[in-house]
């Protein structure tokens, strides 16, 4: 079993999502990362997931959902050279003084920021790959996480004239 990110342009229509993952569902296989947006036309959204299966099994999964009249297209783009990134917003315990500071510091290491301070505790905003996010949420356990919020992985296939990260 391979962990295969697909991207699914799809319309932009009630009832999509729930056919896209329902037909997963019947088949056996956990979506283990959603992500549905409107893409630059309206009419269309995107939806970036993640799941675990063998390569004959996912080509099987992409030729069903294509089969989906509301799907557009369907692609694996795990085989290809993309970039992905998720986003979390995590809640951590943070009093005044000195853990507020240390918190403060790591996130801007994880080039994260705090979007909100409470008496008590801090919101900190933190978006990269999915390796990055767990090494944060690691860190701040220490501290006592209140709360974790992600999205699902978001992924783009690079340009081909592209010639690495810039970030």
């Amino acid at each position: 079993m391979k962990r295969h990110v697909l991207s699914a342009v799809v319309q932009n229509v009630p009832g999509v999502l729930a056919h896209v993952s329902g037909m997963l569902a019947s088949r056996g296989y956990n979506i283990q990362s959603l992500a549905v947006g409107e893409t630059e036309d309206a009419n269309l959204s995107r939806m970036t997931f993640v799941v675990k299966a063998s390569d004959e099994q996912l080509e099987q999964v992409r030729k069903q959902l294509e089969k989906i009249v509301t799907v557009v297209h369907v692609d694996d783009i795990s085989s290809q050279d993309y970039v992905e990134r998720d986003l979390m917003l995590l809640k951590v315990k943070a009093p005044a003084g000195g853990g507020r500071s240390e918190v403060r510091e790591l996130a801007g290491i994880f080039r994260g920021r705090i979007v909100d301070v409470g008496q008590e505790a801090v919101m900190v905003e933190i978006s990269g790959q999915e390796r990055k996010i767990e090494a944060f949420i690691d860190l701040m356990r220490p501290f006592g996480i209140l709360e974790v919020v992600r999205t699902g992985r978001i992924a783009m296939v690079r340009s081909r004239e592209a010639n690495g990260d810039v970030e």
